[in-house]
């Protein structure tokens, strides 16, 4: 069965279409407004073998904090809607992710329970036409709209690009691993029997 979710979302700030496949190829067709998230959504999409397709309208006249956190919440839905109930997947995932002199961890749970730990600082107030601030906000936006327990830490990194892009790389190598299957789980894997 494919596992996947189309999302749509209007406000009077953002119009959101999205797609996602889980079990993909890593193919995207994306289009923010944004050139530099445009950039890390294509990663995560690659790197995770998830098929994405994004076109977001936002309030770009203002920032990009609406275009930005809206996509994050979308995105969360998708894959809560895309994974369904759960049953035989690994729920955890975790990448150690290197990217030049940038070194990021990433680990989830997909338990329900959205919590988000976030260690990482930027020395630049934009990359692109991106504000640093709002990475923060997008993976607050996903954890919670997909209830996720989601850490991104930064082991070291200089160069604010790297550290960006090695969040999104090691966020979608975690949630390939979280949202794969393992043959010897039969129901969901918890004592409590759902999640």
């Amino acid at each position: 069965m494919s596992r996947e979710a189309n999302v749509n979302r209007t406000t009077k700030e953002t119009d959101i279409s999205l797609k996602l496949g889980i079990d993909g190829k890593g193919t995207s067709h994306i289009d923010t407004g944004i050139g530099f998230f445009d950039h890390m959504l294509e990663g995560f999409s690659k790197h995770g073998f998830f098929d994405l397709n994004v076109k977001v309208n936002g309030d770009l006249h203002v920032d990009c904090h609406h275009t930005v956190e809206d996509t994050g919440i979308v995105l969360g839905d998708a894959i809560k809607k895309a994974i369904g109930d759960k049953k035989g997947i690994r729920r955890y995932g975790s990448c150690i992710l290197p990217m030049d002199e940038t070194l990021v961890l990433c680990a989830i749970d997909l338990s329900g329970r959205p919590y988000l730990v976030f260690d990482g600082e930027f020395t630049t107030d934009r990359v692109g036409y991106l504000d640093t601030e709002m990475i923060k906000e997008f993976f607050y936006a996903i954890s919670y709209s997909a209830g996720m327990n989601l850490h991104i830490k930064v082991l070291s990194g200089t160069n604010n690009h790297h550290i960006i892009e090695g969040m999104f790389k090691a966020f979608a190598r975690a949630l390939d691993e979280a949202t794969g299957y393992d043959e010897r789980i039969t129901g969901i894997l918890s004592t409590k029997g759902s999640l």
